[in-house]
Protein backbone atom coordinates (compact mmCIF):
# COMPACT_ATOMS: atom_id res chain seq x y z
CA UNK A 1 0.00 0.00 0.00
CA UNK A 2 1.71 3.20 -1.14
CA UNK A 3 1.63 6.61 0.51
CA UNK A 4 -1.20 8.84 -0.71
CA UNK A 5 -0.46 12.50 -1.47
CA UNK A 6 -3.61 14.63 -1.29
CA UNK A 7 -3.82 18.20 -2.52
CA UNK A 8 -5.99 20.46 -4.68
CA UNK A 9 -5.25 23.25 -7.14
CA UNK A 10 -7.44 25.65 -5.14
CA UNK A 11 -4.76 25.55 -2.43
CA UNK A 12 -2.39 27.28 -4.84
CA UNK A 13 -4.95 29.96 -5.74
CA UNK A 14 -5.34 31.26 -2.19
CA UNK A 15 -3.27 34.45 -1.91
CA UNK A 16 -2.90 35.83 1.58
CA UNK A 17 -1.42 39.10 0.33
CA UNK A 18 1.56 40.54 -1.48
CA UNK A 19 4.83 39.40 0.09
CA UNK A 20 2.90 37.36 2.67
CA UNK A 21 5.12 34.42 3.75
CA UNK A 22 2.25 31.92 3.48
CA UNK A 23 2.53 31.94 -0.30
CA UNK A 24 1.08 29.72 -3.06
CA UNK A 25 4.60 28.69 -4.12
CA UNK A 26 4.89 26.59 -0.96
CA UNK A 27 2.92 23.74 -2.53
CA UNK A 28 5.01 23.85 -5.70
CA UNK A 29 8.22 23.78 -3.69
CA UNK A 30 7.24 20.40 -2.26
CA UNK A 31 5.98 18.96 -5.51
CA UNK A 32 9.04 20.12 -7.46
CA UNK A 33 11.36 18.53 -4.94
CA UNK A 34 9.46 15.24 -5.14
CA UNK A 35 9.77 15.30 -8.92
CA UNK A 36 13.46 16.22 -8.82
CA UNK A 37 14.08 13.45 -6.30
CA UNK A 38 12.27 10.93 -8.53
CA UNK A 39 9.71 10.17 -5.83
CA UNK A 40 6.60 11.50 -7.57
CA UNK A 41 5.91 8.32 -9.54
CA UNK A 42 5.89 6.22 -6.37
CA UNK A 43 3.16 8.25 -4.66
CA UNK A 44 -0.58 7.97 -5.25
CA UNK A 45 -1.74 11.52 -6.09
CA UNK A 46 -5.37 12.32 -5.30
CA UNK A 47 -7.36 15.55 -5.56
CA UNK A 48 -8.90 16.65 -2.28
CA UNK A 49 -12.64 16.92 -1.86
CA UNK A 50 -14.06 19.90 0.06
CA UNK A 51 -15.21 19.54 3.63
CA UNK A 52 -18.92 20.02 4.21
CA UNK A 53 -20.43 22.44 6.69
CA UNK A 54 -21.54 19.46 8.78
CA UNK A 55 -17.97 18.17 8.95
CA UNK A 56 -16.64 21.60 9.92
CA UNK A 57 -19.17 22.28 12.67
CA UNK A 58 -18.28 18.97 14.30
CA UNK A 59 -15.06 20.80 15.25
CA UNK A 60 -15.76 24.53 14.96
CA UNK A 61 -18.44 26.84 16.34
CA UNK A 62 -21.35 26.81 13.83
CA UNK A 63 -21.66 30.61 14.01
CA UNK A 64 -17.96 30.94 13.21
CA UNK A 65 -18.24 28.59 10.21
CA UNK A 66 -21.26 30.48 8.90
CA UNK A 67 -19.43 33.78 9.35
CA UNK A 68 -16.50 32.52 7.26
CA UNK A 69 -18.86 31.51 4.46
CA UNK A 70 -20.69 34.84 4.69
CA UNK A 71 -17.51 36.93 4.67
CA UNK A 72 -15.85 35.16 1.73
CA UNK A 73 -15.18 37.98 -0.77
CA UNK A 74 -15.85 38.00 -4.48
CA UNK A 75 -13.07 40.53 -4.93
CA UNK A 76 -10.43 42.34 -2.87
CA UNK A 77 -9.69 40.87 0.55
CA UNK A 78 -11.20 40.49 4.01
CA UNK A 79 -9.06 40.68 7.15
CA UNK A 80 -9.85 37.99 9.74
CA UNK A 81 -6.99 38.99 12.00
CA UNK A 82 -3.79 40.99 11.57
CA UNK A 83 -2.08 38.31 9.45
CA UNK A 84 -4.99 36.13 8.27
CA UNK A 85 -6.86 37.19 5.15
CA UNK A 86 -9.49 35.90 2.75
CA UNK A 87 -9.31 36.51 -0.99
CA UNK A 88 -11.76 35.29 -3.66
CA UNK A 89 -10.23 31.77 -3.78
CA UNK A 90 -9.56 31.42 -0.05
CA UNK A 91 -12.80 29.74 0.99
CA UNK A 92 -12.41 27.03 -1.65
CA UNK A 93 -8.81 26.44 -0.54
CA UNK A 94 -9.78 26.24 3.14
CA UNK A 95 -12.60 23.80 2.42
CA UNK A 96 -10.33 21.54 0.36
CA UNK A 97 -7.57 21.76 2.96
CA UNK A 98 -9.89 20.49 5.69
CA UNK A 99 -11.53 18.00 3.35
CA UNK A 100 -8.20 16.50 2.37
CA UNK A 101 -7.55 15.43 5.96
CA UNK A 102 -10.98 13.80 6.21
CA UNK A 103 -10.20 11.87 3.03
CA UNK A 104 -6.80 10.89 4.35
CA UNK A 105 -8.32 9.55 7.57
CA UNK A 106 -10.87 7.53 5.59
CA UNK A 107 -8.18 6.09 3.30
CA UNK A 108 -5.89 5.10 6.14
CA UNK A 109 -8.63 3.71 8.35
CA UNK A 110 -9.88 1.60 5.42
CA UNK A 111 -6.28 0.38 4.96
CA UNK A 112 -6.28 1.56 1.35
CA UNK A 113 -2.95 3.28 2.04
CA UNK A 114 -0.30 2.91 4.71
CA UNK A 115 -0.24 6.61 5.41
CA UNK A 116 -1.03 9.98 3.88
CA UNK A 117 0.46 13.43 3.36
CA UNK A 118 -1.90 16.35 2.83
CA UNK A 119 -0.12 19.13 0.92
CA UNK A 120 -2.63 21.88 1.58
CA UNK A 121 -2.95 25.52 2.52
CA UNK A 122 -4.06 27.61 4.29
CA UNK A 123 -2.56 25.84 7.29
CA UNK A 124 -4.71 25.11 10.29
CA UNK A 125 -3.19 24.57 13.72
CA UNK A 126 -3.68 28.15 14.99
CA UNK A 127 -7.41 28.18 14.15
CA UNK A 128 -9.36 27.88 17.40
CA UNK A 129 -12.92 26.66 17.94
CA UNK A 130 -14.37 30.05 17.02
CA UNK A 131 -11.46 32.14 15.76
CA UNK A 132 -9.11 32.43 12.79
CA UNK A 133 -5.52 33.42 13.45
CA UNK A 134 -1.93 32.89 12.41
CA UNK A 135 -2.67 32.33 8.68
CA UNK A 136 -5.22 29.63 9.66
CA UNK A 137 -8.98 29.56 9.01
CA UNK A 138 -10.17 26.00 9.69
CA UNK A 139 -8.12 23.68 11.87
CA UNK A 140 -7.42 20.98 9.30
CA UNK A 141 -5.83 18.39 11.56
CA UNK A 142 -8.50 18.90 14.23
CA UNK A 143 -11.28 18.43 11.67
CA UNK A 144 -9.65 15.16 10.63
CA UNK A 145 -9.18 13.99 14.21
CA UNK A 146 -12.81 14.73 15.07
CA UNK A 147 -13.89 12.83 11.96
CA UNK A 148 -11.81 9.85 13.09
CA UNK A 149 -13.59 9.90 16.46
CA UNK A 150 -17.12 10.57 15.24
CA UNK A 151 -17.15 8.60 11.98
CA UNK A 152 -14.71 5.78 12.70
CA UNK A 153 -15.46 5.42 16.40
CA UNK A 154 -11.89 5.84 17.60
CA UNK A 155 -11.17 6.37 21.29
CA UNK A 156 -7.50 7.38 21.05
CA UNK A 157 -6.20 9.79 18.40
CA UNK A 158 -2.76 11.32 18.90
CA UNK A 159 -1.70 14.55 17.19
CA UNK A 160 2.00 15.40 17.07
CA UNK A 161 2.89 18.96 16.07
CA UNK A 162 6.52 19.80 15.23
CA UNK A 163 5.83 23.22 13.72
CA UNK A 164 8.00 25.98 15.20
CA UNK A 165 4.85 27.64 16.54
CA UNK A 166 2.68 26.05 19.20
CA UNK A 167 -0.64 24.86 17.79
CA UNK A 168 -2.80 26.87 20.15
CA UNK A 169 -5.89 26.20 18.05
CA UNK A 170 -5.57 22.43 18.25
CA UNK A 171 -5.04 22.68 22.00
CA UNK A 172 -8.01 25.04 22.35
CA UNK A 173 -10.28 22.59 20.53
CA UNK A 174 -9.15 19.40 22.29
CA UNK A 175 -7.94 20.52 25.73
CA UNK A 176 -10.82 18.74 27.45
CA UNK A 177 -11.16 15.83 25.01
CA UNK A 178 -9.74 12.64 26.59
CA UNK A 179 -9.89 10.84 23.24
CA UNK A 180 -7.15 13.12 21.87
CA UNK A 181 -3.53 13.41 22.95
CA UNK A 182 -1.94 16.58 21.59
CA UNK A 183 1.84 17.01 21.74
CA UNK A 184 3.69 20.05 20.42
CA UNK A 185 7.34 21.07 20.18
CA UNK A 186 7.80 24.78 19.54
CA UNK A 187 9.98 27.82 20.07
CA UNK A 188 9.22 29.58 23.35
CA UNK A 189 8.66 32.40 24.03
CA UNK A 190 7.33 33.04 20.56
CA UNK A 191 4.07 33.41 18.65
CA UNK A 192 1.33 32.58 19.68
CA UNK A 193 2.89 33.06 23.15
CA UNK A 194 1.32 29.98 24.71
CA UNK A 195 2.10 29.34 28.37
CA UNK A 196 3.59 25.83 28.72
CA UNK A 197 2.90 26.01 32.45
CA UNK A 198 -0.85 25.99 31.88
CA UNK A 199 -2.00 22.77 30.30
CA UNK A 200 -4.20 19.70 30.63
CA UNK A 201 -3.48 16.03 31.17
CA UNK A 202 -3.92 15.24 27.46
CA UNK A 203 -1.51 17.98 26.35
CA UNK A 204 2.27 17.56 26.04
CA UNK A 205 4.28 20.79 25.77
CA UNK A 206 7.89 20.70 24.56
CA UNK A 207 9.05 24.35 24.51
CA UNK A 208 12.48 25.03 23.01
CA UNK A 209 14.46 28.24 23.40
CA UNK A 210 15.62 30.28 20.40
CA UNK A 211 18.80 28.81 18.93
CA UNK A 212 17.92 25.22 19.88
CA UNK A 213 18.91 22.67 17.27
CA UNK A 214 18.99 18.96 16.62
CA UNK A 215 20.27 17.88 20.04
CA UNK A 216 17.66 19.80 22.03
CA UNK A 217 14.84 18.79 19.70
CA UNK A 218 15.71 15.10 19.75
CA UNK A 219 16.16 15.13 23.51
CA UNK A 220 12.68 16.64 24.01
CA UNK A 221 11.11 14.10 21.66
CA UNK A 222 12.82 11.18 23.38
CA UNK A 223 12.12 12.38 26.91
CA UNK A 224 8.56 13.66 26.58
CA UNK A 225 6.85 12.72 23.32
CA UNK A 226 7.70 9.08 22.74
CA UNK A 227 6.85 7.90 26.28
CA UNK A 228 3.56 9.82 26.16
CA UNK A 229 2.61 8.24 22.85
CA UNK A 230 3.45 4.73 24.06
CA UNK A 231 1.40 5.27 27.21
CA UNK A 232 -1.56 6.60 25.19
CA UNK A 233 -1.41 3.78 22.59
CA UNK A 234 -3.08 5.70 19.75
CA UNK A 235 -5.40 4.01 17.29
CA UNK A 236 -4.45 6.70 14.75
CA UNK A 237 -1.43 8.99 14.68
CA UNK A 238 -1.80 12.40 13.08
CA UNK A 239 0.96 14.93 12.41
CA UNK A 240 0.87 18.71 12.11
CA UNK A 241 3.92 18.84 9.87
CA UNK A 242 5.35 22.32 10.06
CA UNK A 243 8.82 22.75 8.59
CA UNK A 244 9.51 26.25 9.91
CA UNK A 245 11.77 25.06 12.75
CA UNK A 246 14.36 24.58 9.98
CA UNK A 247 17.53 26.64 10.41
CA UNK A 248 16.89 28.42 7.06
CA UNK A 249 13.35 29.52 7.89
CA UNK A 250 12.97 33.31 8.13
CA UNK A 251 10.11 33.40 10.66
CA UNK A 252 11.75 31.78 13.69
CA UNK A 253 15.03 30.94 15.40
CA UNK A 254 15.22 27.17 15.84
CA UNK A 255 18.00 25.32 14.03
CA UNK A 256 16.65 22.00 12.79
CA UNK A 257 18.14 20.36 9.71
CA UNK A 258 16.75 18.16 6.95
CA UNK A 259 17.90 15.03 8.79
CA UNK A 260 15.84 15.94 11.86
CA UNK A 261 12.64 15.70 9.86
CA UNK A 262 13.61 12.26 8.59
CA UNK A 263 14.46 11.24 12.15
CA UNK A 264 11.20 12.40 13.75
CA UNK A 265 9.19 10.84 10.92
CA UNK A 266 10.92 7.51 11.42
CA UNK A 267 10.28 7.67 15.17
CA UNK A 268 6.59 8.43 14.62
CA UNK A 269 6.24 5.62 12.10
CA UNK A 270 7.66 3.21 14.66
CA UNK A 271 5.07 4.41 17.18
CA UNK A 272 2.32 3.95 14.59
CA UNK A 273 3.59 0.46 13.80
CA UNK A 274 3.59 -0.49 17.50
CA UNK A 275 0.11 0.75 18.28
CA UNK A 276 -2.13 1.27 15.24
CA UNK A 277 -0.97 -0.85 12.36
CA UNK A 278 1.06 2.01 10.87
CA UNK A 279 -1.96 4.32 10.46
CA UNK A 280 -0.56 7.84 10.12
CA UNK A 281 -1.92 11.02 8.53
CA UNK A 282 0.40 14.01 8.07
CA UNK A 283 -0.83 17.54 7.29
CA UNK A 284 1.25 20.47 6.08
CA UNK A 285 1.42 23.44 8.45
CA UNK A 286 4.27 25.99 8.29
CA UNK A 287 7.55 26.30 6.39
CA UNK A 288 8.39 29.56 4.64
CA UNK A 289 11.83 29.25 3.07
CA UNK A 290 10.90 27.51 -0.16
CA UNK A 291 14.16 25.63 -0.61
CA UNK A 292 14.24 24.40 2.99
CA UNK A 293 10.54 23.54 2.88
CA UNK A 294 10.97 21.44 -0.24
CA UNK A 295 13.95 19.54 1.16
CA UNK A 296 12.48 18.98 4.64
CA UNK A 297 9.10 17.89 3.30
CA UNK A 298 10.87 15.58 0.85
CA UNK A 299 12.74 13.96 3.76
CA UNK A 300 9.47 13.57 5.66
CA UNK A 301 7.53 12.09 2.73
CA UNK A 302 10.42 9.82 1.74
CA UNK A 303 10.31 8.30 5.23
CA UNK A 304 6.52 7.92 5.05
CA UNK A 305 7.10 5.92 1.89
CA UNK A 306 9.49 3.63 3.76
CA UNK A 307 12.54 4.92 1.91
CA UNK A 308 14.17 6.92 4.69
Amino acid sequence: MPTVYISHNSCEKHIAGEEHPEAPERIGAIQNRLIAGQMADFLRWIDAEPATREQLVATHDPDYVDAIFARAPQQDRVELDSDTFMMPHTLAAALHAAGSVIQAVDFVMAEQFNNAFCAVRPPGHHAEYDRAMGFCIFNNVAVGARHAINHHGLDRVAIVDFDVHHGNGTEHIFRQEPKVLYASSYQHPYYPFSDPGKSHDNMVHMPLSAGSGSAEFRQAIGKHLLPALDAFQPQLLMVSAGFDAHKQDPLAQLRLQDADYAWITDELMQVADRHCGGKLVSVLEGGYDLDALGRAAFAHIRCLMGLG
